[in-house]
């Protein structure tokens, strides 16, 4: 459904992947920590069949091509999910700091502008993506009109530029669903991001899907829950259609 097409990102050339037909109303779509692959691809497929064209940027571009980065053995295998982790995933994670995050995002979305019709996007996030759907909302307000971000991870920090204090600068409507019992996103911080975006007067739902695990979207991986997954997708497209209005 969709192709593969090269973005003028901040430091160099970067993948993207395309879906949707041109003029409809724009999605950025932020990978989780394993990257652009083809579980994310059919993600955006789907996204794109609801009346709308997604970009996913492949955001390690830095650290090489999406296929040479994606996992070679099935992460469906417990053991194996654990084994890529361990390949150095966290470190590019962890370098993906707002001060490259920042001007990617802007490349992202002129990328995505190019195929989108006028108007104001949405922008949806997994894991780290969360985070960065929340720095983009407030990095563009005016341009991002809704945000989800599912099981996210560190959307609260100490940090003088944790990724909740970006809400304030923002003008969009957010939806989160956020794991349960996740030690990247702790219910202290799901309260701390409630209070952000009560405190900025956002349009939002901010939710613990019960049972589920970190990553729970992700059906090509062992912590896949498809009842979870099924859920964010119907949150997710009613977030779209409520801003973006692609009916």
């Amino acid at each position: 459904m969709g192709q593969t097409i090269e973005v003028r990102a901040a430091a160099g050339p970067a993948e993207a992947y395309l879906s949707g037909t041109r003029g409809r109303p724009g999605v950025l779509l932020y990978v989780d920590a394993i990257g652009l692959r083809p579980q994310i691809e059919a993600m955006a497929d789907r996204i794109a069949s609801w009346g709308y064209v997604v970009l996913a940027p492949n955001v390690f571009y830095r650290d090489g091509h999406a296929a040479d980065l994606a996992p070679k053995a099935d992460l469906r295998d417990p053991g194996e999910r654990a084994a890529f982790f361990g390949t150095g995933v966290m470190d590019r994670v962890r370098e993906l700091t707002p001060d490259r995050s920042g001007p990617d995002a802007a490349a992202w979305v002129a990328a995505l502008e190019q195929h989108a019709g006028a108007g104001p996007i949405g922008v949806t996030g997994y894991c780290m993506g969360a985070r960065l759907a929340v720095r983009t909302a407030g990095q563009l307000p005016g341009t991002v009109a809704a945000v989800g971000g599912f099981h996210g991870g560190g959307l609260v920090t100490d940090a003088d530029d944790s990724p909740h204090l970006a809400i304030a600068d923002s003008t969009a409507e957010y939806v989160f669903g956020h794991a349960d019992q996740d030690r990247s996103m702790p219910l202290e911080a799901v309260e701390a991001l409630e209070a952000a975006l009560v405190a900025a007067g956002r349009p939002h739902v901010n939710e613990v899907y019960a049972g589920a695990a970190h990553g729970y979207t992700m059906a090509d991986t062992s912590v896949y829950d498809e009842a979870a997954g099924e859920r964010h997708f119907r949150m997710l497209r009613a977030l779209l259609d409520r801003t973006l209005g692609a009916a």
